[in-house]
C-alpha cells in the first residue's frame, strides 16, 4: 500500500471510508477490507458506527498496529470537558487505547479555535491520538489552526473529486506540509456516467471508479473508498498497478466546474475558498 507521508505521519493512501454506513454493513466490511489488505480506516463520532468499526477491527485479526485508524470529534463536542470525554467514549467503542489521527469534523465558532486546538493536542499527549488535523477547513482556517497548534497538524480531510478545483487548499496544505484527503471521490456517483472518464476508463481497462481514485493519488493525496460490496472494494482498491498519463490527469482536471461542490452543509460551512 502507497503511503503519504506529512508531518510525521505515514497515512496509507486508499483508505476505507464508513460515511452513512450501517452498523451490520460496517463491521462486515471493514472486517473484509482489512483481511484482503486496507490498513486505513475512516470514521467519525457524528456517524453512529464506531462501535462496529472498532468489532470489525477486532474480527478482522489484523493487528490494531498494523491499521491506521482515522476518527473526527463532532462539533457540540468542542468544548474542552466535551471533547476530551468524547475521545475516550470514542476509544471505548473503537476498542482501542489510541487511534492513529484525530480530526476537527468542521469549523465551529461556538469554541474558539484556539480552545479547539489546545484540546486536541491534550488528546495527543495522553497518546490518545498519534496524529492530529482537521477537515473541512478552508485555507484561512486551516492555517490558523497550524500556527496555534503545538504539534504539527498532518491532515486536512476535504471534499475533492474531479468536478471540485480545489488547488488552494491543495497548496496552502503543502505549504504547512499537511496531507490532504480526499472524500466524496466519486461525486455522489456522478462520476460514473461521465463520458470523459468513461474512455479513460476504456482505454485503460479500467472501472471509472478506479480512474478517479488513481487520479487522487498520484496527485500525492489520501482518498477514501466506500462501498457495501466486497468486490467492489477490491476493485476500488486495485489503483497501484497502473498509471494514468500527464493528457488523462489533464482531461480529468479540466471536467472541474464552478460549482461543483457537493457538501455544504448550513450552519457547519466556512466560506470556501475559490479557484483563480
Amino acid at each position: 500500500m502507497k503511503l503519504v507521508n506529512a508531518n510525521g505521519a505515514s497515512i496509507p493512501a486508499l483508505g476505507f471510508g464508513t460515511f452513512r454506513m450501517e452498523a451490520a454493513d460496517t463491521e462486515r466490511m471493514v472486517s473484509h477490507v482489512l483481511k484482503t489488505g486496507y490498513r486505513h480506516v475512516d470514521t467519525a463520532q457524528i456517524y453512529g458506527n464506531e462501535a462496529a468499526v472498532g468489532q470489525g477491527i477486532v474480527s478482522s485479526g489484523v493487528a490494531r498496529a498494523d491499521i491506521f485508524l482515522t476518527t473526527k470529534v463532532w462539533v457540540a463536542n468542542y468544548e474542552r470537558n466535551a471533547f476530551l470525554a468524547s475521545v475516550d467514549e470514542s476509544l471505548s467503542k473503537l476498542k482501542t487505547d489510541y487511534v492513529d489521527l484525530l480530526l476537527l469534523h468542521w469549523p465551529n465558532t461556538a469554541v474558539s479555535l484556539e480552545e479547539q486546538i489546545a484540546s486536541l493536542n491534550e488528546v495527543a499527549k495522553a497518546g490518545k491520538a498519534r496524529h492530529i488535523g482537521v477537515s473541512n477547513f478552508n485555507t484561512t482556517l486551516m492555517k490558523d489552526a497550524a500556527r496555534l497548534s503545538e504539534r504539527p497538524l498532518a491532515n486536512n480531510q476535504v471534499e475533492y473529486h474531479p468536478y471540485l478545483d480545489q488547488r488552494p487548499v491543495i497548496e496552502a496544505a503543502r505549504e504547512l506540509g499537511l496531507s490532504l484527503t480526499a472524500y466524496y471521490a466519486m461525486a455522489d456517483g456522478k462520476v460514473l456516467s461521465d463520458l470523459v472518464l468513461s474512455d479513460i476508463a476504456s482505454a485503460h481497462g479500467r472501472s471509472i471508479a478506479q480512474i478517479v481514485l488513481r487520479w487522487i493519488v498520484q496527485q500525492g493525496f489520501v482518498t477514501l473508498s466506500k462501498t457495501v460490496s466486497e468486490t467492489r472494494a477490491a476493485e476500488n482498491a486495485a489503483i497501484f498497478d497502473f498509471a494514468l498519463s500527464d493528457e488523462d490527469m489533464a482531461r480529468i482536471h479540466a471536467l472541474a466546474q464552478a460549482d461543483g461542490r457537493i457538501v455544504s452543509p448550513d450552519g457547519l460551512a466556512p466560506e470556501w475558498d475559490s479557484a483563480a
